[in-house]
């Protein structure tokens, strides 16, 4: 990767993005140029010739694995549900060893049944699953959830990563900060954050103004790329900051839009490759404004 200047390389795109059979979906994605893929569990078990069959293929692809989806609603959790959560985590870290993958991603929990607050309860089971990645060289991904009472934004994800105070549990930045910004948090906070502990940043793009989003649960709103939405001076300015302060692992495009369901996962895959080339070219390297071709509207336009 050319962490230095920032191009293509320097991103991965999210399967979860694009519609179709894994197959096709690695193929868009190689084809358009990337070089990393975000996978989901799903994507494999999923696999109409089951997960040693997916295994082979997403390693035959070439593509490097940039994190697992698959555990969620962990922490916090107690008793039979605890144990079963451990079970699946252990499974999904054998799942990461199998396909070379060293991360494995993790968002805050929002489960009705998790102990509230940011309790002793959170940070011992977020040090347990680290713990259980060790062995496996993972490292594990703590993201941040609007809906997650102990963890609604990155600060306080950040603070529980600093708190269970292990080498291999860092921070993710994802929809939810970008979110904060548009919602007038500084950015100057992200000067609190150990940027080697941030180990992969979310990026994505809103077509709803922050009133529409202020009424509406992240995980039902429909995202498009960075740069197709009306938030890539956010976007922008929040990769900058990140990069001036040191950051230099990936950035992971997603979009999770109806629209991108009907058309072709190639035609997906090359519309993320045009928001790499910007954040790449554009953002990280020259930190200039976008150019006409990705001209946006701001927020606070009507």
């Amino acid at each position: 990767m050319t962490h230095t200047t920032g191009n293509i390389d320097d991103f991965a795109i999210d399967t979860a993005s694009m519609a179709g059979p894994l197959d096709a979906r690695l193929d868009a994605v190689r084809e358009a140029g990337f070089s990393q893929v975000l996978l989901h569990a799903h994507d494999l078990t999923a696999y109409p010739l089951g997960v040693d069959a997916a295994t082979r293929r997403v390693l035959g692809s070439g593509l490097q694995v940039a994190g697992l989806w698959g555990l969620t609603q962990y922490e916090g959790l107690s008793g039979a549900a605890h144990l079963f959560k451990l079970k699946t985590a252990k499974a999904l870290v054998s799942l990461c060893e199998q396909l070379q993958c060293d991360q494995l991603l993790l968002q805050a929990c929002s489960h009705p049944a998790a102990a509230p607050g940011a309790t002793a309860q959170h940070v011992g089971a977020l040090r347990k699953l680290a713990m259980l990645a060790i062995p496996k060289q993972i490292r594990v991904v703590y993201s941040a959830c609007a809906e997650a009472p102990h963890a609604t934004g990155f600060a306080q994800a950040w603070d529980l990563v600093c708190e269970a105070d292990m080498p291999n549990l860092g921070l993710g930045l994802g929809c939810a900060t970008l979110l904060e910004f548009v919602a007038g948090q500084s950015m100057d906070e992200l000067e609190m954050l150990d940027v080697d502990k941030v180990f992969l940043v979310h990026l994505a793009d809103f077509l709803e103004k922050p009133q529409a989003l202020a009424t509406a649960p992240t995980a039902a709103l429909e995202s498009v790329f960075a740069g197709e939405g009306i938030y890539g001076q956010v976007i922008a300015a929040m990769v900058t900051r990140l990069h001036a302060l040191g950051y230099r692992a990936s950035y992971n495009l997603a979009a999770d839009h109806a629209d991108y369901r009907q058309i072709s996962a190639a035609s997906v895959a090359h519309r993320a490759r045009r928001a790499a080339l910007w954040l790449g070219e554009q953002v990280l390297e020259r930190s200039v404004p976008m150019p006409n071709s990705m001209r946006l509207k701001k927020a606070s336009a009507s």
